[in-house]
């Protein structure tokens, strides 16, 4: 199992093709997302609700199996300027943790995903409570289609 910001370091982990999930780590919830096997478009799928770690495990690895999951990328809550903040640290605590489904993962950079996601579904008109149900699983969305993009457009590959 692998656990890298590193998108180099995600591919080369990863076989050729195959469907990802997105997640959108907060701590009352879990957005997920899919793509399709060619990475070529990410899907809002679900929120899950959290609870203790071993539920939230237990429906991850069911998801996991259902789906045929073969990596995950995970949102990395960055502060504006980089650098790490306390939910940062508790997205690495929570990624460390899911080692046992034995799938590489990848920590990508969320800055911006809620707030686009949230501006999206505003100028769409969604009233306050239609945003909530949706915005963690479309900022999952968000978040894989980031980085399949660049699994797809390949720049940086050896």
């Amino acid at each position: 199992m692998i656990l890298t910001s590193d998108i180099i370091s995600f591919r080369e982990a990863l076989p050729e093709g195959g469907r990802l999930a997105g997640l959108d780590v907060g701590t009352q919830t879990i957005g997920l997302a899919y793509c399709d096997q060619q990475w070529t478009i990410a899907s809002p799928a679900e929120t899950i609700k959290r609870g203790k770690f071993s539920a939230d495990m237990a429906i991850l690895q069911r998801i996991a199996r259902e789906q045929s999951l073969t990596g995950l990328v995970l949102g990395l809550p960055l502060n504006m300027d980089g650098s790490d903040s306390p939910r940062t640290q508790s997205v690495r605590a929570f990624a460390r943790n899911l080692a046992p489904l034995e799938l590489p993962m990848l920590l990508w950079d969320e800055r911006w995903s809620t707030s686009a996601v949230t501006r999206t579904l505003l100028d769409a008109d969604a009233s306050r409570a239609r945003r909530k149900v949706l915005v963690d699983k479309m900022a999952a969305a968000y978040i894989l289609q980031g980085a399949i993009d660049a699994l797809a457009s390949g720049s940086g590959w050896r």
